[in-house]
């Protein structure tokens, strides 16, 4: 039972390591000048192998596999086989989600495919403390409980929950109709997933203003944050060169520089502590008991 005299306990966690140069280097920015603790990789990317190291390196950042299906080429060979109608490379988030759903992409690929970004990471010397993906695709009905099975296969003890959640007024008012969409799908997911799930998981923020995530989003979340909850807050920030991105989608969704400012504000910190929020990692999170359980500094433990 939660103590209100806890903090909201928060795990503020960065996809997308690997895409580009410039969100690779604004992630660990955003650890070494911000509030940001944990980043999902993404090992199929070009810059894997350019990337990694310093990611090996930053003992601020918890690492996880941020498993892919819909950007770039597949690592393994039935991937790239059961692809060969899309040349080969992933397909769009719908589309994959057709071809999972009516059996064109076998299950069985995509879980050669997921085992191939794993192993990648584990080769590389990255300890891996969860797994998510790359535009919430393992919430797929017919892929949330492989992931499941993933993480019970290596060890890996954390899963993301993608849900929807209110938005702050502000948000709400200011997103688009793809935004919108967005919060549905996600919220019918969520629906069928919550039955099957076998493990406790933190509660997800961020969905709302994804890719756009501001300062006075992160002032309207943290106000709502419970005491004694463990909370991930989802964000992209970045530090983008001039020519680094030549993706207009991508342009057009991602504020990465704006999400870097954001996480990186000067007195960030002190606001969070104000508002009753403590920053953690995955590594001070264990499961007992069936519930999360945060070791506070001291060893003190609290369950959610």
């Amino acid at each position: 039972m939660s103590d209100a005299r806890e903090p909201a306990w928060l795990i503020v966690n960065a996809d997308d390591y690997g895409y580009y140069g410039g969100v690779s280097r604004g992630i660990l920015d955003a650890a070494a000048q911000g509030i940001v603790t944990a980043t999902g990789v993404l090992a199929n990317a070009a810059r894997f192998d350019d990337d990694v190291p310093a990611l090996r390196e930053c003992s601020a950042l918890d690492a996880g596999v941020h498993l892919n299906l819909t950007s770039g080429e597949p690592l393994a060979a039935p991937m790239r086989a059961a692809l060969a109608r899309w040349g080969g490379r992933f397909p769009g988030k719908f589309a994959i989600a057709r071809a999972v759903a009516t059996g064109a992409v076998p299950i069985a690929a995509v879980e050669s495919e997921w085992r191939a970004q794993i192993e990648r990471c584990l080769r590389a010397g990255l300890a891996l403390r969860f797994l998510n993906s790359h535009e919430h695709v393992h919430m797929h009905p017919r892929l949330f409980g492989l992931a499941q099975r993933l993480c019970a296969a290596y060890g890996i003890e954390h899963l993301r929950f993608t849900a929807a959640t209110p938005a702050p007024a502000r948000t709400a008012a200011a997103r688009g109709a793809g935004a919108r969409l967005r919060g549905a799908i996600v919220g019918v997911l969520a629906a069928a997933a919550r039955a099957r799930l076998d493990r406790p998981v933190a509660r997800f923020l961020g969905l709302e203003c994804s890719g756009r995530l501001g300062r006075a989003d992160l002032d309207a979340i943290a106000a709502g944050l419970q005491p004694g909850e463990v909370y991930e807050l989802m964000c992209h920030p970045g530090r983008p060169a001039p020519g680094d991105v030549d993706d207009a989608r991508l342009l057009g969704y991602h504020d990465w520089q704006g999400e870097f400012a954001a996480l990186t504000a000067p007195g960030l910190r002190d606001r969070l502590a104000a508002a009753g929020v403590q920053l953690i990692g995955y590594r001070e999170l264990e499961v007992a008991g069936g519930r999360l359980v945060v070791r506070a500094p001291g060893d003190a433990a609290t369950t959610n």
